[in-house]
């Protein structure tokens, strides 16, 4: 052991303790033979517990357990300290791992400086330890989301390969069916159904942008339960009657009242059922139930399929989060569909929860929405519409169709011509407005992202033309969320569409009058 400390040297320590107390960090010195003389708060909080001060148990301070990063002890007799003594030199540890007395461990930093006086004797050394634990979780959680991101862009391109592949191949069906009309007709129906897949997954990652930047406007007034229920079995039956599987509903018989959004709170429940459907095998059943329970209302659905693991329930609502399964399992998806559900049911003060016993026992979801005690104002109901339109109408009207895509331009001037309709096409702003004057027509469909004159400029221009206050110009563009909406609206727009368009919604429109423009 080294000769007795002067009162010289203890006063140089004590200058170092002082100073270690003003650090943010754990700090503590020891003698030369390792024995603990002094620590701050903050190593005292990382520890776990206060050593005994220069007590040979304690020696480099064995109040706790080091580890290696891969989980490899260390023994106190090789740790920092311990190794910046016996050399008598600076040692910078890499990440080590300190176990508390309870169990708990934290990720450190270990610095250790031995202290020397004027004459070079070693008075002892000071060790440094920053905790990194929380650095370490935002770093994993970093990680984690990137690696989420990358499987998701990955599923992104899986998605949206599948219903192109089919499309490509029902066009070349077409270019060769000669006048087979059964094969054409099913061919149509395949296509039909796969663009609305397409459409279906661009809206749900819209609609689940908006929610996070809680931009998703909802249409609430009171509508009753049996609405909501029937509208989305109405849109799961297709996937459930694919698979043959069953589907049991169960309601109470008196009316239940709820204040949403009749569309919304039906998105919510068909993507509950869609996705039993998807995870639940060929004959499977599937139970859907309501019970009043007090204030509250209990919406479960629940299904024998393949369950979920333990470990995926606590993060099955989050955003582009899939649960892990086999090749054989694995249904479509962008793993933002129950992403989707919680946001809708929490924007209507309501809960969701997952239960599941594990793997290949089947899985339930319980939505919780508040009821109201009155019917209040019925939900307006949609006018029936035929599916099989093609925007006919006994109206011919004059429609100038803008896009800078010729495709996308000349496939709906078809469209809107077979429908009765007087059609002329232009491919910029700049022609746009030409073609207004020269055609003057009832109605401008007109994109936004163009060349050599944007969209929003071109309808600006044309409303002050003398003759356009009778035009109803609608923008018909892939900009859908509500800053694009405004700007239309402000440029002069009467109406914003997304593509691709609904050709219901755009018949509706096009018979509509122009309404009347908004002050201020």
């Amino acid at each position: 052991m080294e000769e007795t400390m002067s009162s010289h040297d203890a006063d140089g320590l004590q200058r170092w303790e002082r100073l270690l107390d003003k650090l943010p960090v754990a700090a503590y010195t020891c003698d030369p033979d390792g024995l603990i003389i002094y620590f701050n708060e903050h190593a005292l909080r990382l520890w776990g517990r206060a050593p005994k001060l220069r007590d040979v148990s304690e020696r480099f301070c064995g109040s706790f357990r080091l580890f290696a990063t891969d989980g490899t002890p260390i023994g106190h007799d090789e740790c920092w300290m311990a190794l910046a003594l016996r050399h008598r030199k600076e040692y910078l540890g890499s990440e080590v791992i300190v176990q508390q007395p309870e169990g708990a461990r934290r990720a450190v930093l270990a610095h250790a400086n031995p202290v020397f006086d004027d004459d070079g004797k070693l008075l002892g050394a000071i060790n440094i330890l920053v905790d990194i634990t929380d650095h370490k979780r935002s770093d994993e959680a970093l990680k984690e989301a990137d690696r989420r991101k990358d499987e998701f862009l990955a599923v992104l391109s899986h998605e949206l390969r599948n219903p192109l592949a089919p499309l490509r191949n029902g066009l070349q069906v077409l270019r060769r069916a000669g006048g087979n009309a059964a094969i054409i007709e099913q061919t149509r129906e395949m296509m039909d159904r796969q663009l609305g897949h397409m459409i279906r997954l661009i809206d749900d990652l819209l609609d689940l942008n908006r929610i996070t930047r809680n931009r998703l406007e909802l249409r609430k007034q009171t509508i009753q339960l049996s609405d909501v229920i029937q509208s989305a079995m109405e849109a799961a039956r297709p996937a459930i009657d694919d698979t043959a599987q069953q589907l049991t509903v169960s309601v109470p018989a008196e009316p239940i009242h709820l204040y949403g959004d009749l569309t919304r709170l039906a998105q919510v429940l068909c993507n509950l059922l869609t996705n039993s459907a998807k995870y639940t095998p060929p004959g499977g059943i599937i139970a859907l139930r309501a019970d009043l329970r007090g204030s509250e209302v209990a919406l479960t659905v629940k299904d024998n399929g393949i369950g979920i693991p333990p470990a995926d329930l606590p993060r099955i609502f989050e955003m582009f989060s899939k649960v892990h399964r086999t090749m054989e399992q694995t249904g479509s998806g962008l793993g933002i569909g129950l992403a989707l559900v919680r946001g809708l049911v929490e924007m209507h003060a309501g809960t969701v929860q997952a239960q599941s016993d594990g793997p290949g026992k089947g899985s339930v979801f319980t939505v919780r929405l508040p009821v109201v005690s009155s019917a209040g104002t019925a939900m307006p109901q949609p006018a029936a519409t035929d599916s099989a339109s093609s925007l006919k109408s006994a109206v011919r009207r004059r429609i100038l169709v803008v896009d800078d895509s010729w495709d996308a331009a000349n496939s709906l001037a078809m469209l809107l011509e077979l429908g009765g309709n007087e059609v002329r096409t232009a491919y910029d702003g700049v022609e746009a407005i030409e073609a207004a004057e020269s055609f003057r027509p009832d109605v401008i469909l007109m994109d936004v992202g163009m060349p050599k004159l944007n969209g929003l400029d071109a309808a600006r221009r044309i409303r002050n033309l003398p003759w356009s206050d009778k035009v109803l110009l609608i923008a018909l563009t892939g900009w859908g969320q509500d800053e694009n909406r405004r700007r239309s609206r402000a440029a002069g727009f009467d109406y914003h569409l997304t593509k691709p368009v609904n050709p219901q919604e755009l018949e509706a429109l096009l018979g509509s009058p122009r309404p009347l423009p908004v002050q201020g």
